[in-house]
């Protein structure tokens, strides 16, 4: 799942509205996890399963999430966005944890801006959505389900 996947479910939680978003898919609100978007904010674990809806077509259940809301929040902290958590359940911090060591990794070759640029556009590619179903649409740019 992409950060356009979970910008397409911020969108759609935009038109229908906080209540109506999540009563369509069947989420009930967890306000102590909001994922903070420009200056908003909304339910992170309904966002994150309309998300995955977009990225595979199948909506994410709330009894989908096996790993917590931890899982959850690192899943959309990684894509660039904002989460807030209650203080109960913040991590200890990375030094106290205790973690075998990883192994050295080669150095890479060294890259100017426009080849760092290139490398962001090619890891966060839009997939093309059908506008009938919003499903991601395939290679072809016709979609399986509503050709």
């Amino acid at each position: 799942m992409t950060r356009q996947h979970i910008l397409q479910a911020v969108a759609e939680h935009d038109t229908r509205g906080a209540d109506a978003f999540l009563d369509v898919y069947g989420f009930e609100p967890v306000p102590e996890y909001a994922l903070l978007h420009e200056g908003h904010s909304y339910d992170a674990r309904a966002v994150l399963g309309v998300a995955h809806r977009f990225a595979t077509g199948r909506l994410a259940t709330p009894d989908d999430f096996h790993g917590g809301m931890q899982d959850a929040v690192a899943i959309l902290r990684r894509r660039g966005f904002e989460v807030s958590e209650p203080v109960s359940a913040v991590r200890a911090p990375a030094a106290a944890k205790t973690r075998a060591p990883r192994a050295a990794r080669a150095p890479r070759a060294a890259a100017g801006p426009a080849s760092a640029a290139r490398a962001a556009a090619a890891r966060e590619v839009a997939p093309k959505v059908c506008p009938t179903c919003s499903m991601a649409l395939p290679a072809t740019g016709v979609c399986d389900t509503c050709s």
